[in-house]
């Protein structure tokens, strides 16, 4: 039987019916985690494995149970997404956007949209992402363009970081109206025609996650799958960051698990060492000390951020109109935590090797995945902007920017 966190002094969970719901998922946890090195030097992508998760039901598990979900709150929501990204992060990663899809569908006031979504989502059917666009592309709006043919609309453009919408059913694809420069958003299928998704990703880190190009040449989409930018879900922005800093943290949790059974099975000790086998030597405990102190810290910090997501999602009428003040602390609760987790982090996947031997960097071991992934990661939303961010609201009381954009100004 799986030890419970606290049993394996990870801290209790965020909840008290949390470890009934995690022991519905951990050993399919363990099943992904058996090959996940094996994976990565294959860059064999997870269809299986996601496959896996939605059979599961792992992908609807904030749906309420009356839907087909498990009802899941934001806080035993974000402690899943940690032990998940402790058994493959790259899976993690390239759900991130159906499950910020999912929270649209959970607070949409778009007449219909509800019953239209949630019988999908409980199907285990996903929405991947198609929102950013490399190279010349404007910071101010989108050039894939979305035009009215006759009695269709239709989506022309190129896309890049199209996280996870290889392994779905569904694509998000954010658009500029041509008649009036709004911003729309569209949901398109996958296999329609005119859509391709190309796993051209080619950063050193994530690189399961298919987060390369999507095009789309004159795609067709219904009104009903039409929404204005302006009515996503209210906490959207430390939602999507918190996705991220559950990564690392599950990131870190790995990290440590693996240096743990590395020193624990090494034979081969220094002649200078400070014990005859490295799980003798007090220097070496200390640097896996060092490691799993980091992945507690950092996993403790990601469900404090959550419970102030959670008071935001939750507060106003709880859908579209939400507490702006409960919105800000949530945001500037993310934005304070960022640097602190990344750091944290990457000190754990860098020491770790202070506690092995050159034997450590040979790539079957895998052990250089964690520091690739968690920089990968952390170089999404730059840290620096985040510190600034804090330091203007407690030195001056601005409040954090209500609007993430990148491109050419």
């Amino acid at each position: 039987m799986t030890a419970t966190q606290i049993e394996q002094a990870w801290g209790a969970g965020p909840s008290p019916r949390y470890e009934t719901l995690a022991a519905r998922f951990r050993p399919l946890f363990e099943r992904i985690r058996a090959n996940a090195v094996e994976r990565e030097r294959s860059r064999t992508l997870p269809h299986a494995e996601i496959g896996w998760l939605k059979e599961a039901g792992f992908t609807a598990v904030r749906l309420p149970e009356a839907e087909g979900g498990a009802d899941a709150s934001l806080p035993e929501f974000f402690n899943l997404l940690i032990e998940l990204s402790a058994a493959d992060s790259n899976l993690t990663q390239a759900l991130r956007a159906h499950f910020g899809f999912v929270e649209e569908i959970l607070h949409t006031d778009v007449p219909g949209r509800r019953e239209i979504w949630l019988p999908r989502l409980a199907r285990g059917e996903t929405a991947g992402s198609a929102r950013s666009e490399a190279g010349d592309a404007a910071q101010a709006a989108f050039e894939t363009t979305l035009r009215r043919r006759e009695d269709h609309w239709r989506i022309a453009g190129r896309k890049f970081y199209t996280t996870g919408s290889l392994y779905a059913e569904w694509i998000h694809v954010a658009t500029t109206r041509a008649e009036d420069g709004g911003s729309v958003t569209a949901v398109v299928r996958r296999d329609a025609p005119g859509v391709q998704v190309v796993d051209d990703w080619d950063g050193f880190g994530q690189t399961l996650t298919a987060s390369g190009t999507a095009l789309f040449d004159e795609v067709d989409v219904q009104d009903a799958d039409l929404v204005e930018d302006a009515s996503i879900f209210g906490y959207t922005l430390p939602f999507y960051q918190l996705v991220h800093l559950s990564t690392l943290a599950g990131i870190a949790r790995a990290a440590a698990r693996d240096v743990a059974e590395a020193v624990a099975r090494r034979q081969r000790s220094y002649s200078h060492a400070a014990g005859p086998l490295p799980r003798l030597d007090p220097q070496v405990l200390q640097v896996v000390g060092r490691v799993r102190g980091a992945a507690y810290a950092a996993g403790a910090i990601v469900i404090k951020v959550a419970e102030a997501v959670e008071r935001a999602a939750n507060s106003g009428d709880g859908k579209a109109t939400l507490d702006p003040a409960a919105l800000a602390v949530a945001e500037l609760e993310s934005a304070q935590s960022v640097s602190v987790i990344t750091d944290l982090v990457f000190n754990a996947t860098t020491v770790l090797f202070d506690a092995l031997g050159a034997s450590a960097t040979l790539r079957s071991a895998g052990l250089d995945r964690h520091w690739r992934n968690a920089r990968t990661l952390a170089s999404h939303n730059p840290r620096i902007y985040k510190d600034r961010i804090v330091g203007d609201f407690a030195v001056n009381g601005t409040l954090p920017p209500q609007s993430w954009r990148i491109g050419r100004v």
